[in-house]
């Protein structure tokens, strides 16, 4: 489910995010997970990587967890113009994953009852918002509040390739991102419908600090990275150079691609910063449905779904759909340059991360679709 919210073709639109659903609350739904599922096809799963590079991406990779098994592929090339192979380990841009990951340390503060879900946001940022609106809301998008990188302000700032280019080096703070929303109303009364904002996810980063008095990344790394053993994750913040072994992101200028590889991604905060690996993404979203990083009441909380309208649902910081009647549960992420979705069954058994550089003439949402089908099979 890579960028169902926004413009695949243009990659400008990849901070763009403004989602509508409906407002009911069902609990997680288990039953939909047939009693088995068919091992993936690893000749099938390379062939969907090779078909994507060749027309709808420069650089792709994946991993598929099942039942202890790992299967990795790559396709395309690391940069456009070399011969250099997509490196299956490479980190990349993982745009709004990094919502999973917030609302994990929140959740988890919850559990330590120093902060309730039922908290209006202005207990602990005084004068952010409408003193209506709760902790949970700003987990659930069902707040009301404007996305800002919805607004018109930011659309002018970032509505062409030239534009992203020129301010790849702008530093954001948190403020100046909520300043976008001044002045601008809810789009509903809190809690009675449902609208993807990453305002949300900036307002609980700095809930967050303001709870703990860290940095919401110093708390993501040592509540959850730490506890997952050595990893390639990081939250970057005004880091604009991605370390290691990575493929290059473009936008288009034209027919031209242009390379977004390096950029500071403080842009997009704690809404969609975070910069990863496959393996780390399937230990992280494995750890965290089967109960290792949340107690009890939290977990329950955390799979809770709002019926949003789309061919997705939305939990807590956590999206869930429907793959061949196999419940999935995990997160997609789009940013300039890059996208990727990260998928895992409710047992943790079946697993798939896969990232990729949009370029080309087709649309990769197929491909992906096509990827999850063939990785997640009923027997």
């Amino acid at each position: 489910m890579i960028d169902r919210r926004t413009t695949l073709k243009t990659g400008i639109a990849g901070l763009l995010a403004l989602t509508a659903g409906g407002a009911s609350l069902l609990p997680s739904a288990g039953a939909e997970l047939p009693a088995s599922t068919e091992a993936p096809d690893a000749a099938a799963l390379q062939k969907v990587l090779d078909d994507l590079a060749a027309s709808a991406a420069s650089a792709v990779l994946a991993e598929v967890h099942d039942s202890g098994r790992v299967w990795r592929g790559s396709s395309g090339v690391a940069e456009l113009g070399t011969t250099k192979p997509v490196a299956v380990n490479g980190r990349f841009r993982a745009g709004s994953i990094t919502k999973s990951f917030v609302a994990t340390v929140v959740l988890q503060l919850a559990g330590e009852r120093r902060l309730g879900l039922d908290d209006p946001v202005t207990h602990w940022l005084p004068g952010a918002m409408d003193d209506r609106i709760t902790l949970h809301q700003l987990l659930q998008h069902t707040s009301g509040i404007v996305n800002y990188t919805n607004t018109r302000a930011f659309r002018t700032l970032y509505g062409s390739v030239d534009s992203v280019i020129a301010l790849r080096d702008r530093t954001w703070t948190p403020q100046e991102l909520l300043d976008f929303t001044t002045g601008q109303p809810l789009l509903f009364e809190p809690g009675t419908s449902w609208m993807y904002s990453n305002t949300n996810y900036v307002l609980l980063a700095l809930v967050i600090q303001k709870v703990t008095g860290n940095h919401y990344a110093k708390e993501v790394d040592r509540r959850i990275l730490r506890r997952l053993g050595p990893h390639g994750t990081e939250i970057p913040g005004r880091r604009s150079v991605i370390s290691g072994p990575h493929a290059h992101g473009y936008l288009p200028r034209g027919q031209e691609p242009v390379d977004i590889t390096r950029f500071n991604p403080s842009v997009s905060g704690a809404s969609g910063e975070l910069v990863s690996t496959a393996a780390d993404l399937n230990r992280f979203y494995g750890a965290l449905l089967t109960g290792r990083l949340l107690r009890p009441e939290q977990q329950t909380q955390l799979l809770t779904i709002r019926t949003t309208g789309r061919d997705y649902d939305y939990g807590l910081g956590l999206e869930t759909r429907v793959v061949n009647g196999i419940r999935l549960w995990g997160h997609d992420g789009d940013i300039f340059g890059y996208q990727a979705a990260s998928w895992t069954t409710a047992d943790g058994q079946r697993q798939l991360t896969v990232s990729l550089s949009p370029w080309g003439e087709s649309d990769p949402e197929p491909y992906v679709e096509q990827l999850l089908a063939t990785a997640f099979r009923a027997s």
